[in-house]
C-alpha cells in the first residue's frame, strides 16, 4: 500500500522508514512503543520550515511587486491548515496514516489537522531521504498549484498584527502560553497575548503555532477592530 502512496507523490523512497515515520500519529506512536518521539511530529516540525522557506522564495521570485505584507498573506493561504488537508485529500493521505485506537474511531483520518501535519511530515521526509531537490518537486507539484494571486483568503494575523503596533514606537508583544490539555494525540494549546504586558487576546488551537494565530486574531478584533 505504501508504494501506492509513493506513486500519488511521484517520488521513491531511498530509505522507505522515513516515509512510514511520516505517517506515524502520535496516538499510534504512544500505544505501539510508548514514544511519542518516534512519531510524526519531528518531521512536521522540519516539514513546515522547509515548505515555509520554499513558498517564501516561490513568491518571493515570482511577485517582485508585491510588498512583504500581501507576500506574507499569500504565503499563509497556501500552506494553512485547510490548503495542506486538501493536499492530502488529493494524495488520499488519510488512508495510509497509522492511527490509534481513540484517533480512529474519532474520526482521526478525516480530521484536517492532522492531514495538515502529515503533509508536512511527507515533505520533511521527501527532503531527508532526496535533499532540496525531491522537496522542490513535492512543493512544485503539490503546493504551487494554487497561488492566491488576487483573492486572499486567510491572514497571518501574528504579522498583521505586528505591522499595526509598529506604527507606535516601544511596543512590546508576547506570546505566553498559558495552558495545555487532551491527551497527547489530541492535544489543545492556550495562548495569551500581551502589548506592554497587558493582555489583549488569547486563543487556543491544536498546535502552540495555531493557538497563537487565534490569540492574535482576538487581539487585532479588540485593538483594531476596522483593520
Amino acid at each position: 500500500m505504501i508504494n501506492e502512496l509513493e506513486a500519488a507523490i511521484g517520488y521513491q523512497f531511498h530509505n522507505i522508514t522515513l516515509l512510514q515515520n511520516a505517517l506515524s500519529h502520535s496516538s499510534y506512536a504512544n500505544e505501539r512503543w510508548h514514544d511519542s518521539l518516534k512519531s510524526n511530529e519531528r518531521l512536521e516540525f522540519l516539514g513546515d520550515s522547509v515548505l515555509g522557506v520554499l513558498v517564501a522564495d516561490y513568491l518571493y521570485r515570482n511577485f517582485p511587486n508585491r510588498p512583504e505584507g500581501e507576500l506574507t498573506r499569500m504565503r499563509a493561504d497556501m500552506v494553512c491548515e485547510k490548503a495542506l488537508a486538501a493536499v492530502a485529500a488529493n494524495l488520499n493521505l488519510g488512508k495510509h496514516l497509522m492511527l490509534g485506537r481513540g484517533e480512529e474511531l474519532g474520526g482521526g483520518r478525516n480530521r484536517e489537522s492532522i492531514l495538515a501535519d502529515a503533509v508536512e511530515s511527507v515533505l520533511a521526509a521527501c527532503y531527508l531521504d532526496g535533499g532540496m531537490e525531491a522537496a522542490v518537486q513535492f512543493v512544485n507539484k503539490f503546493i504551487l498549484v494554487n497561488v492566491p494571486v488576487t483573492k486572499l483568503q486567510n491572514t497571518d494575523y501574528k504579522t498583521a498584527l505586528q505591522e499595526l503596533v509598529q506604527q507606535k514606537k516601544n511596543q512590546v508583544l508576547a506570546y505566553h502560553l498559558v495552558g495545555e490539555s487532551g491527551p497527547d494525540h489530541d492535544k489543545q494549546f492556550r495562548v495569551e497575548l500581551t502589548l506592554n504586558d497587558v493582555v489583549v487576546g488569547a486563543g487556543s488551537g491544536s498546535s502552540k503555532k495555531r493557538a497563537e494565530q487565534a490569540a492574535a486574531c482576538a487581539a487585532m478584533e479588540l485593538l483594531f477592530p476596522d483593520a
